[in-house]
């Protein structure tokens, strides 16, 4: 069932669980998640980024999901990643997304504050949720380069911004990055445990992919209530190419079921951690 984030992350911080939020590029990632998550009874949080919705990849993957989601019975989240954007929001929301991410890190704290007000008064008028990014995580774009250098959040700052913006949810910055990290990271906790006291907004953690478990596990159990996750799905994915290979050579023409399938799986298996990982299976 399709839904907002308000329905879903004041549940899992109150519980004490996250929601896992994963970045879908066709239909191959929404069937395999929603597949495993229904079958765990755990809510998930399908989002898309700008650049898979470039062309008709906004009518493809809306219009997906929202056809699909009434078929599951869990909790089905349709977010806009990391926008910055304002007309791309207004778009995504037309579209039928229940919920979008912009992304005001970049700019000065006052600025990320007004840009930010701006589009949870345009998206709470519509019965839309708005998630926002306090400090700045760093690490690779898609291409590969780096985005710079990372920004912690301070924790003095966040009530402030909470209070001024009315933000559903409430992006911070504690030490992961995006991509793949160069080296393993280590989770400011306190840093976290500061931040959960200062104010109510559901927390969520950006470059969740290649973080330790343990580590995660930690941030979950001290505030973070939706986790983000890319790179490990399409590491997963990718994994899966000797499967392909070896199918194909025993058979040129393999069915596409087949072929396709075996990307499926590294997809589940990656779920399926993440669905231990957050202790969001059993919830509904």
């Amino acid at each position: 069932m399709l839904c907002t984030l308000n329905e879903i992350l004041p549940r899992a911080r109150r519980d004490g669980y996250a929601v896992a939020a994963y970045d879908i590029v066709s239909d191959l990632y929404p069937r395999a998640i929603l597949d495993v998550c229904e079958d765990r009874r755990a809510p998930v949080i399908l989002a898309a980024l700008a650049h898979d919705l470039a062309g008709r990849g906004l009518d493809y993957i809306a219009g997906l999901v929202r056809a699909v989601a009434p078929a599951y019975t869990v909790p089905v989240v349709l977010h806009l990643d990391h926008a910055d954007n304002f007309d791309l929001v207004k778009r995504c929301i037309a579209a039928g997304f229940t919920s979008v991410m912009f992304d005001g890190s970049h700019l000065p704290f006052r600025d990320n504050i007004a840009k930010t007000r701006e589009v949870v008064d345009y998206a709470h008028a519509r019965g839309v949720t708005v998630e926002a990014e306090l400090g700045f995580v760093a690490g690779s774009n898609l291409e590969g380069a780096s985005t710079g250098v990372g920004r912690l959040t301070e924790p003095e700052e966040v009530a402030e911004f909470a209070r001024e913006t009315d933000v559903d949810a409430l992006a911070i910055s504690i030490g992961t990055a995006h991509g793949v990290y160069a080296s393993t990271p280590t989770l400011d906790i306190p840093r976290l445990q500061a931040i959960k006291s200062a104010s109510d907004v559901p927390l969520v953690l950006h470059g969740g992919s290649g973080t330790p478990r343990d580590q995660l596990m930690q941030a979950v159990k001290n505030g973070i209530t939706k986790l983000n996750i890319y790179t490990d799905l399409r590491l997963a994915m990718n994994s899966r190419i000797t499967d392909v290979v070896g199918l194909i050579r025993q058979r040129a023409d393999e069915l596409p079921d087949r072929v396709l399938g075996a990307f499926a799986a590294g997809i589940r298996d990656q779920v399926e951690e993440e669905i231990l990982v957050t202790g969001s299976g059993n919830r509904y």
